[in-house]
Parts: structure tokens; C-alpha cells; sequence
């Protein structure tokens, strides 16, 4: 029966099932599932709380924080399954050592830029946006957090770029 769906082909992997080729569909299907959550985040839900008033709220250091911290732990796993198959991907295919080194280097980039921002970033900005003092009114951010926002789309920028780069290295890496 399978030698019906191989063409009559004996051999043990079809074209399409390649080890190289699993390890590019996990890579590149892993970095686009993130890509496309933080395009969500970046310009679908930040917009929506920031032009409903919500940034303004009581709770929002709160709540923020929540989507964050799911948000961040889900990018983790990403970056962790994007670092392996990169990893797996260069050991069992043929690419030369530049393209073998840009994957790992932007993969291991890939892991930092979800490490800081899960345990620097987000605590950081969280603990500068919660009010602990209820008697205390705040109109405006501190300058710190103008400073944490700057920074946090300077790596957004970056993580964007670095996936772009390895989706596309990635997918040259099976015609090599």
C-alpha cells in the first residue's frame, strides 16, 4: 500500500519526508506560529487597550501583566523548539558553515530576546505601572517606562528581523 502512495519508490523516505525536511517544516512552522502571535500582540491588542483607555485604568499593570506572562512562557517554548530544530535542521542537512553559523546565531538570539523579555522587561514594566499607593494620583508613565518601551521595540524590531532571516535561511536550506 505504501508503494502505491511513493510512486513504487522502495526507499525509506519519499521526497516530501526527508529528515532535513521535517526539521525545516518545524522550524519555519514554529517561527511563523510566533511571528504571527506577536504581530497580533504588537498591533492588534496594545492598539485596542491603548485606544480603549484601558492603559489608564486601575488594573491595567495587572492585567497586562497577565497577557504578558502567558504571552512570554508561550514565546519560551517557541524559542526552545525554533533553537532545536535549527539545531536538528543544520546537523542533518548539507549547508555551508556561514549559513550554519547566521541559523544558530539568530536561533540562540531568538532565545535571548524571550528570555529578557520574560524575566527583565515585562517584571520591570510591571512594577513600574502598578499604583501601590492609592492615595497617590498619577497622570503620566515615570521616564523609566518610556525608557523599558524603547527598548522593548527595539528587540520586538529585532526579534521580527531575526525571524525573517531564519524563515528565509531556512527555506534555502533543503535546495542546498
Amino acid at each position: 500500500m505504501t508503494q502505491t502512495f511513493n510512486g513504487g519508490d522502495n526507499s525509506r523516505f519519499s521526497v516530501s519526508e526527508t529528515p532535513s525536511r521535517r526539521w525545516q517544516n518545524i522550524a519555519i512552522g514554529t517561527l511563523g506560529f510566533w511571528l504571527s502571535g506577536s504581530l497580533i500582540l504588537d498591533f492588534v491588542i496594545m492598539p485596542t487597550m491603548w485606544a480603549t483607555g484601558m492603559m489608564e485604568s486601575s488594573g491595567f499593570a495587572s492585567a497586562s501583566y497577565s497577557i504578558f506572562w502567558i504571552f512570554n512562557r508561550v514565546e519560551l517554548i517557541c524559542a526552545a523548539v525554533a533553537l532545536s530544530s535549527i539545531l536538528a535542521l543544520i546537523e542533518v542537512s548539507i549547508l555551508n558553515v556561514e549559513t550554519n553559523r547566521q541559523l544558530f546565531a539568530g536561533a540562540v538570539a531568538m532565545v535571548v530576546i524571550a528570555l529578557s523579555y520574560t524575566f527583565i522587561l515585562t517584571p520591570q514594566m510591571s512594577g513600574l505601572g502598578i499604583n501601590l499607593d492609592i492615595l497617590a494620583t498619577r497622570n503620566s508613565m515615570p521616564a523609566e517606562m518610556d525608557q523599558l518601551h524603547t527598548i522593548y521595540w527595539i528587540l520586538e524590531a529585532s526579534k521580527i528581523g531575526i525571524m525573517a532571516m531564519l524563515m528565509s535561511l531556512c527555506d534555502r536550506s533543503t535546495a542546498a
